[in-house]
């Protein structure tokens, strides 16, 4: 609960101050009494105050004096002070108060009422001014807890970049050898069936493992800002290819029907041809792993105006409209299914959705739902 304010009253006469103390008594406030200057210093180095009533006639420091006081000092510069005196009523008088710093002058007899506003409206101007200050203390311990939270969470973020940028090296280090001897085991030639059967399966997996290796270094890399883009003329049907080249075993074991329209006019692009493969394959895959077996995908390259436009369109799965907002983000996946035959880390569509910005390009991804299949779009600019 905040505590009253204050008010000061100072008067060098003890009736005067009994007759302010009276007028005063409806007030929310303390009264703080002095009868001189100098011990209205001394209750202002212990008191915060709201107000200072403050007679003009007194002997030793009077008002005008204790006013000028208290406006050169840092603690009291802002106390609204008002004048209460006894004495003529001149302009000369006036005018010295307000330039000593009053906010007002009343003179005796006092009128209670009109005593009585004013102060009531330097109680309010006191309680929005403190309410002020203590909403200004609560941003700023927001701000610091804010900031606090973004470096706590840059420190993990970075850390994350870090520990996948050791595990992809870690994993690449033994997969070598294994990749090494899967294809020693398929040169040999075997004959028994089901030694066949057993390097089929290594050298499979083994490539299968090799591409989230890859996942995990392109989007450690990436994040951390390391990953080079090689800007050069080249024709986007060529990296279509390339892309088409990487992607159709995974189509061809899952017996899809891949219909691609790419356009017979050449359309030339500023970029890496092969991270744009990459992006294009990414896509393809990503499009085969979550579409049923003999299901539709359908590539489709366009240009409008100074944009190539780039569609990958399925009837598989779907995306829920909760996941369309974060379909971007890393290790995000949709709801794995059992008769899904890849799985992954849910990295290779953020690996395209930075792809593309490092080319100056957008992406948008569209489904009407679950088992209504998904569509991607891909915006680049085209060389001038």
């Amino acid at each position: 609960m905040n505590p009253k304010p204050k008010i000061l009253l100072v008067d060098d006469r003890e009736e005067n101050l009994v007759a302010l103390a009276g007028l005063l008594n409806g007030h929310e406030a303390d009264l703080l009494c002095a009868r001189s200057g100098e011990e209205a210093l001394d209750r202002l180095l212990v008191h915060e105050v709201a107000l200072a009533l403050v007679d003009v006639q007194m002997p030793g420091m009077d008002g005008f004096e204790l006013a000028e006081l208290m406006r050169g000092t840092e603690r009291t510069r802002e106390i609204p002070i008002i004048f209460v005196t006894a004495g003529i009523h001149d302009h000369a008088r006036v005018f010295r108060g307000y330039e000593s710093g009053a906010v007002d002058f009343l003179f005796k007899p006092l009128n209670p009422h009109i005593l009585s506003s004013k102060v009531a409206v330097f109680m309010q101007l006191y309680r929005q001014k403190r309410e002020l200050a203590e909403r200004v203390r609560e941003l700023e311990a927001a701000l610091a807890e804010r900031q606090r939270i973004e470096n706590a969470l840059k420190a993990a973020d970075r850390r994350k970049n870090e520990f996948l940028a050791m595990l992809g090296h870690e994993l690449r280090n033994p997969l070598a050898p294994i990749r090494n001897a899967a294809q020693i085991m398929k040169k040999m030639n075997v004959s028994d069936p089901k030694l066949q059967t057993v390097q089929q399966v290594i050298d499979r997996q083994t490539t299968h493992l090799a591409r989230l290796v890859e996942d995990l270094l392109d989007i450690s890399r990436i994040e951390q800002g390391k990953i080079t883009i090689r800007k050069e003329p080249i024709e986007l049907a060529t990296v279509v290819d390339q892309a088409l080249e990487s992607c159709r075993p995974l189509v061809q074991s899952r017996q899809h029907e891949l219909i691609v329209s790419v356009p017979t006019a050449s359309i030339t692009l500023m970029g890496d041809a092969e991270r744009l493969a990459q992006m294009i394959s990414n896509l393809l895959n990503n499009a085969a792993k979550y579409t049923h077996p003999g299901g539709t995908i359908w590539l489709t390259v366009t240009r409008e105006r100074e944009e190539a436009v780039i569609r990958v369109k399925d009837n598989g799965e779907g995306i829920p409209e909760a996941l369309l907002s974060r379909i971007f983000d890393i290790f995000t996946q949709s709801e794995k299914t059992l008769d899904r035959a890849q799985g992954g880390l849910g990295l290779g569509l953020a690996i395209v959705k930075k792809l593309v910005e490092l080319h100056q390009g957008r992406i948008e991804a569209y489904s009407e739902g679950p088992g209504k299949g998904s569509e991607f779009t891909v915006w680049l600019p085209v060389r001038a």
